[in-house]
């Protein structure tokens, strides 16, 4: 085929491909197949690939996303990007109303669905996509035009040929329901943790800084606003709604004209009780003022437009339904089966998954996929089913069983008591991952840049087998992993290398010891100064620590003893981790029956920091006042503690008199 030929069938099936992805996309009526979608899609593949100089940025071949970005820049908005003024409270949407009535008089409304998404701005040039950004502070966001192009919904040239200059819109990335429980499921699957709600997973899909893994995600896109541009084509916000569709974007269909507070109310309440059924997460309605010459009449505070409110729904009570229950495998080879819950407010957290602890647990409550549950916060943090409610005359789905064999390894399960065990330890793909990330987390060698997704590309690709492997990971190797450029590839192995000179009680920590946490590893190497002591202790030996009784003791031994776990020791010590003192440790021990609190924010140093050289020499640093403490070191803007302190009459320290403490008995600071 000749060159024009070529570029002639190119031109036909871009505008062949941009037709049914303007029906699927927008008007939700497609005219012909997937596999005939498919096979326009792969024609046009195969003719730009025969002729790589006809491809160009706006062809819907070029969506698989570019190289991995080390950071993203900042773009400065056409339009600044604004927040809505919102409320729970009828009275307010009235309050709203009443003050436009008293402005400019009576005028007609637009309500339309609230997203709970991550909301973006699109900036088209000539009718091309040429930048997006997210919304940062309003002013400024994250460029994540890579990002967004992966994105099916989002055109990269407008439809309509009446686009000249620069148009400016404002959107929603979403991801549906379905596709956010889908994507949790393979993300457990893969031994990494789930998103808490399809909010946090559109913005976090949407953040990645390789293009690549963005187009794996499920992101789908509303268009609300025009921003900037057509000036001359639209004069209300029911007029963009029109324009917008026409040019191709996708615009959502629940909208109405309106022009009293009771027709808001009626919208309001349409949408809330439906909320549940519909395929996506809405916070709420937004009502704005049509006509746009009266917008700009109406102007805007320094936060948010006089001509627009969003009236939110009540958060989602502590009563939700099981989506499904999922098999999770742990660090320590425990598989807890784990609630996947339609997300549901519990003290102002989004909560969407529940553990149900273990097989025992979820018969005793007879908790099924698709049951209405009681759900609350253990402690306030841990969310965790408390009951099931009952519906009368519901058809419930067959008893949850766990499973036999690993999800992750495949390996035959084993029943300890009530809890379900995968006893391939460390050849347990998730478990291993789960080693990783807690061996490079922040108490125990604080890697930084080496969380669950890498951790997990490092098993995966088989770079790390066993712990050790880790400190012998080479840029070269990185690279080619997805989210990974050069810098960052190098960056982290320079982490890793850093990491090899490590304090006692974080090698300690960062084992993963069943029941040792960072209190107690602290305990372990204040007690036996070294860690072949720790290695070869006896039960009798351990308990003799604080905070260590029987059953721990019997642990830490067992642990210690089994031989996998002395060779990956002995590979870690022989050649990669070599064990420290702790900073400031020169005089260690001069604090010793000494306990601290800190209150406040500290300015040459770090709280945590000052906590851990307290405790590396021998002190203790705690979170209460009580009597039996002897200081209190107050920094900026202490809070309760200090008025405490003084009311016990307990002695308290700036930060500079806590120093000159420190170097009074020998230690360098």
């Amino acid at each position: 085929m000749r060159r024009s030929e070529a570029e002639k069938s190119i031109r036909e099936l871009r505008a062949q491909i941009r037709h049914h992805d303007y029906l699927y996309y927008v008007k939700d009526a497609p005219e012909i197949s997937d596999e005939a979608y498919d096979g326009l899609f792969n024609e046009l593949k195969a003719l730009e690939k025969q002729f790589p100089g006809l491809v160009t940025p706006d062809s819907p071949t070029q969506r698989v996303g570019g190289i991995p970005l080390d950071k993203f820049p900042t773009i400065q908005h056409v339009v600044p990007m604004m927040s809505l003024d919102s409320s729970q409270d009828e009275a307010a949407l009235q309050r709203f109303i009443d003050r436009i009535r008293k402005a400019v008089g009576d005028v007609g409304y637009v309500v339309e669905p609230k997203f709970d998404g991550a909301s973006v701005e699109l900036v088209y040039e000539d009718g091309v996509l040429v930048r997006a950004s997210t919304r940062g502070d309003g002013r400024r966001g994250e460029g994540v035009t890579e990002n967004i192009r992966t994105i099916a919904s989002v055109p990269l040239r407008l439809r309509d040929s009446h686009t000249e200059g620069v148009l400016a819109f404002r959107g929603e990335i979403i991801m549906r329901i379905r596709e956010f429980e889908e994507l949790n499921e393979r993300l457990m699957v893969e031994g990494k943790e789930p998103f808490a709600n399809p909010r946090n997973a559109a913005a976090g899909s949407l953040r990645q800084l390789d293009p690549k893994i963005t187009a794996q995600r499920p992101l789908d896109v509303f268009v609300y606003d025009l921003l900037a541009g057509a000036e001359d084509e639209v004069s209300t916000q029911w007029d963009a709604r029109a324009v917008l569709r026409n040019w191709g974007l996708r615009v959502h269909e629940e909208a109405r004209r309106v022009s009293s507070v009771e027709q808001v109310l009626d919208f309001h309440r349409d949408l809330y009780e439906r909320r549940d059924d519909l395929e996506y997460e809405l916070d709420g309605v937004v009502i704005k003022v049509n006509d746009l010459a009266v917008r700009d009449r109406l102007g805007a505070t320094s936060h948010h437009p006089r001509w627009a409110f969003a009236y939110k729904f009540p958060p989602r009570k502590e009563i939700t339904r099981v989506l499904r229950i999922f098999p999770s495998v742990g660090r320590t080879g425990v598989v807890t089966p784990v609630a996947m819950l339609r997300p549901v407010n519990l003290g102002g957290v989004t909560v969407s998954r529940a553990s149900l602890h273990n097989r025992e647990e979820v018969a005793r409550k007879d908790v099924r996929e698709g049951d209405r549950v009681r759900v609350q916060r253990a402690g306030d943090v841990i969310p965790q089913v408390i009951e099931r409610v009952d519906e009368p005359g519901r058809k419930r789905t067959r008893a949850y069983q766990m499973p036999n064999h690993c999800p992750s390894c495949g390996t035959l399960l084993l029943e300890r008591g009530p809890y379900t065990i995968c006893p391939n330890g460390l050849e347990c793909p998730a478990q291993l991952v789960g080693r990783i990330v807690h061996f490079a987390s922040r108490d125990a060698l604080d890697i930084e840049g080496l969380g669950d997704e890498t951790a997990r590309l490092f098993v995966e690709r088989g770079l790390v087998r066993q712990l050790p492997d880790l400190f012998h990971l080479a840029p070269g190797q990185i690279v080619e992993l997805e989210g990974f450029a050069e810098k960052s590839a190098a960056n982290l192995v320079d982490a890793i290398r850093r990491s090899a000179l490590v304090e006692l009680h974080r090698f300690v920590y960062g084992l993963g010891i069943p029941e040792v946490g960072a209190a107690v590893a602290r305990e372990l190497a204040r007690h036996f100064r070294s860690f072949d002591e720790i290695r070869q202790a006896t039960g009798d030996e351990l308990e003799a620590v604080p905070g260590v009784g029987p059953k721990m003791a019997e642990r830490i031994e067992a642990f210690f003893r089994e031989e996998h776990n002395q060779r990956i020791l002995d590979g870690l010590l022989d050649d990669e981790v070599t064990l420290v003192q702790p900073k400031g440790t020169a005089a260690s021990g001069v604090l010793e029956g000494i306990k601290m609190v800190f209150t406040g924010g500290l300015g040459r140093i770090t709280r945590r920091e000052a906590q851990e050289l307290v405790e590396s020499l021998g002190g203790r640093a705690t979170s209460s006042v009580s009597k039996e403490i002897d200081y209190v070191v107050v920094g900026t803007d202490p809070g309760s503690k200090f008025e405490k302190a003084q009311k016990l009459g307990v002695k308290t320290l700036t930060e500079d008199e806590f120093l000159e403490l420190l170097r009074s008995k020998g230690v360098e600071v």
